[in-house]
């Protein structure tokens, strides 16, 4: 199958990027290095390129009740201009897929309008549950990414580096707050009105942007041209690890529940709404669970990979999901599903490496948080 590019591909290609095949894309790993890239994010800002991903639109009376039956999530806690991040569920109560959704309020005809980013491999899956599920039936689905690019500017100083293409401060704009702006050209004239949030996947503050593909090209050439560090995938994977942030179809998948994975806040059975799932969540949250997503750190500077093994002593427990080299923490860490008896904090682990076995424990995710990293 043939790859599909991104409108920024040319300009990543030029900027001596090195590509791999993702999700059906191809999209770039690096640029000038992981760590590089990574301590750009961590202590400055860097650009990603994040236009693989799935941006859908529905527009209809009640919007809001219909997607409601897919989710665990309480979506009336959200108003127009906030978001929020939740999962898709299957009726084993296996997640399907993790999403954010915006409120964009109600157009000029009165239809509530949300804006959904989710995954790019399950963009088509998650479309196809939409049309199925969604009632009634005449809301309307569309791609809202059609003709723009998606960037995410993450770092510490992604506000500051914004706020000098807008004529007004961003901090009207909360964590998980979104809105329309106007982004200045270098000729001084105005854009259209863009789509900006301040969501992220790295650990950091940050912003995302939904722009015209020849405008958002001209703003990653204008950023890059004064220095905003273009960033991979390879930066996004250990930036989002790091801060303890699932990877769909690595950390949870249809087999895993919210509160297996994890994620639990997201499960809001206190609502009265249904909806798909439901019955199984209740299940757990009255029973329990009988394996949890742990965090891991590694003794030594061997990194656990996806699929190798996790020992208790010598008895066989379960399998890495994510593993990588933390740049900054300088040490190797991991998430991997165990049974519930051996994912006490603290508890003693081995994870198999090539042959050997490492010795590792059981830590409190994130691993990484700016709020306590600066202390």
């Amino acid at each position: 199958m043939e790859l599909k590019r991104t409108p920024l591909f040319e300009l990543c290609l030029n900027a001596n990027s090195r590509f791999v095949p993702f999700a059906g894309w191809e999209m770039p790993i690096q640029f000038s290095g992981l760590i590089n890239e990574h301590q750009a994010v961590r202590n400055d800002v860097g650009l990603f390129d994040i236009s693989h991903m799935g941006v859908v639109k529905l527009i209809g009376d009640n919007s809001k009740d219909a997607l409601q039956r897919l989710v665990p999530s309480d979506l009336h806690r959200i108003g127009p201009g906030e978001a929020c991040y939740t999962v898709l569920l299957n009726k084993a109560g296996g997640i399907i897929d993790d999403l954010i959704i915006y409120d964009l309020g109600t157009n000029s005809a009165n239809k509530e309008v949300l804006l959904l980013v989710i995954n790019a491999a399950e963009s088509s899956n998650d479309i196809a549950l939409l049309r199925k599920n969604l009632e009634p039936k005449d809301i309307e689905i569309s791609d809202a990414k059609v003709g723009k690019v998606l960037l995410a500017l993450q770092g510490p100083k992604a506000k500051q580096i914004l706020e000098q293409y807008y004529d007004e401060s961003l901090n009207n704009i909360p964590p998980f707050g979104h809105r329309q702006i106007q982004l200045k050209q270098r000729n001084k004239t105005k854009s259209t009105p863009i789509f900006i949030a301040r969501t992220g996947y790295t650990g950091e503050d940050g912003f995302e942007l939904l722009i015209p593909s020849e405008e958002g090209k001209q703003f990653w050439k204008e950023l890059v041209s004064k220095g905003v560090k273009p960033c991979g995938l390879g930066a996004r994977d250990t930036l989002r690890l790091e801060a303890g942030m699932q990877l769909y179809g690595n950390d949870m998948d249809s087999t895993t529940t919210p509160f297996e994975a994890g994620l639990g806040w997201l499960v809001h059975l206190e609502m009265l709404s249904p909806f798909i799932g439901r019955d199984v969540l209740e299940k757990q949250a009255k029973e329990g669970i009988k394996k949890r997503l742990i965090g891991i750190k590694l003794e030594g500077r061997a990194i656990a990979r996806k699929g190798y093994q996790v020992f208790h002593k010598e008895k066989p427990i379960g399998h890495i999901t994510s593993g990588t080299w933390s740049p900054t923490l300088g040490e190797a860490i991991a998430l991997a599903y165990v049974p519930l008896e051996y994912s006490k904090l603290g508890n003693k682990l081995f994870i198999g490496i090539r042959g050997k076995k490492c010795a590792a424990k059981i830590v409190k995710k994130p691993f990484y948080r700016r709020d306590q990293q600066n202390q």
